[in-house]
């Protein structure tokens, strides 16, 4: 079962947000699910995610970040010109606001059984960085996550400097995507303080699952192994999914799921049933 909801940031930018298990608002845990960079809530695994884990009991909340390139065609990048001017900033700013929302009452009366976060790629970092701003996250798991922001060799960015622009192609749509300058001097400007992921790791006192698949070629395992090490290992778990890829071989449009995958939702499940009330 899922209910769509609209919600205006402080910006004034709209948030396209699905909840799963709404009916278990008040009695569960909620589960906030973070997509990455050329991702979206409706992309491959995350439907399929949500439903999990709403009939394993939790409240699921997924939603598109406003700049993300999707409109109101929720799979498709009709909005070249937002996710041009998209920042890291700006998403962390917008999942902050969820997760205000969420603990303000905006879908309904709350249990008061704590928040996971599970976010993808860039949106593992994203969540890592937010995580120790509300004491009601409880505990993170990052699925591929990115161990830095600044992603782009000295050529690339003197380019981007010189161009106002940087451009990447969309492997599966095969469209030219746009990226400003604003977010490289947002990268840039903000790497050894709010965008540092070391720093937002290392003062992560809170439970943290980082699963990796071994032949990432997006984000190499070294840097699910990065962010373990600046980790707290009382409190951290390295899960390594043998044979799999960035998004654990699931492709979009979704065709199903497979043992790898279905491996990171049970280990990922066992977490959140252990550190959240």
């Amino acid at each position: 079962m899922r209910d769509n909801f609209i919600f205006n940031t402080q910006k004034n930018n709209v948030l396209n947000i699905t909840i799963y298990g709404l009916e278990l608002i008040n009695k569960a845990p909620c589960l906030i699910l973070v997509h990455g960079f050329k991702g979206f809530k409706d992309w491959g695994f995350f439907p399929y995610t949500g439903e999990y884990f709403a009939k394993n009991g939790f409240f699921v909340l997924s939603f598109n970040f406003s700049h993300n390139g999707i409109g109101k065609q929720l799979t498709e990048f009709t909005e070249l010109d937002k996710f041009a001017k998209n920042t890291i900033s700006l998403e962390v700013s917008e999942l902050n606001e969820i997760i205000t929302a969420y603990c303000d009452g905006f879908f309904g009366k709350i249990s008061d059984k704590g928040i996971g976060l599970i976010g993808h790629s860039r949106g593992g970092a994203v969540a890592l960085i937010c995580a120790n701003k509300h004491a009601e996250v409880k505990a993170v798991a990052a699925w591929s996550a990115v161990s830095n922001f600044n992603r782009y060799t000295e050529r690339q960015k003197n380019e981007w400097r010189k161009n106002g622009f940087f451009e990447v192609i969309n492997s599966i749509t095969k469209q030219v995507m746009r990226l400003n300058v604003s977010l490289l001097e947002d990268i840039e400007s903000n790497k050894n303080d709010s965008l540092s992921i070391e720093h937002a790791v290392r003062n992560l006192n809170k439970p943290l699952l980082i699963a990796q698949g071994d032949i990432d070629l997006t984000v190499p395992i070294k840097e699910g192994k990065n962010i373990y090490q600046w980790s707290n290992k009382d409190q951290s778990e390295l899960f390594i999914v043998k044979s799999a890829g960035h998004t654990f071989d699931i492709l979009h449009p979704f065709e199903g799921s497979n043992k790898k995958f279905n491996s990171l939702l049970n280990k990922t499940n066992q977490f959140f049933k252990t550190y959240l009330n």
